[in-house]
């Protein structure tokens, strides 16, 4: 692995709580594909870590909980020939899963009231093309 994977700030994946499984992947390799183990399966226990915020492990327990097994969220990855590509991207996946599902819930929208000139002017361009509309046909509405 090319590094740390940063869920948001100073989090990131903690390299001794991943669970790595490697199987023969379909997909592009021709001949190459029948003898190397190149799709990844990335496990993580996300109710047992202890790498997460309180905070941030509720959040994401409760809006991952139809992938979760048993608490543990898998990822797999199998675009690549290489084991080692389909790693990264297992990896970079799993970490973009936790960060939006850990993120903070986006705030309430304030209500605001339409001004009333747009809400005219909007009414008035509707007629307007209502007009414009039955003009095109050859009856005399009145």
């Amino acid at each position: 692995m090319s590094g740390p994977y940063v869920i948001r700030g100073s989090v990131s994946l903690p390299e001794a709580e991943l669970m790595w499984r490697f199987s023969r992947s379909s997909g592009p390799g021709g001949q190459h594909v029948n003898t190397s183990d190149s799709q990844v399966e990335l496990r993580f226990d996300l109710a047992k870590t202890e790498s997460l915020p309180p905070v941030w492990k509720e959040r994401a327990l409760a809006r991952l909980v139809g992938r979760l097994v048993d608490g543990v969220v898998a990822v797999r990855a199998s675009e690549h020939r290489s084991q080692w590509r389909n790693r990264e991207t297992a990896a970079v996946r799993l970490a973009s899963l936790l960060a939006e599902a850990s993120a903070p819930p986006p705030r309430a929208r304030r209500a605001t009231r339409i001004p009333r000139g747009i809400n005219e002017r909007r009414l008035r361009e509707k007629k307007q093309r209502g007009d414009t509309k039955r003009g095109r046909s050859g009856r005399d509405w009145g």
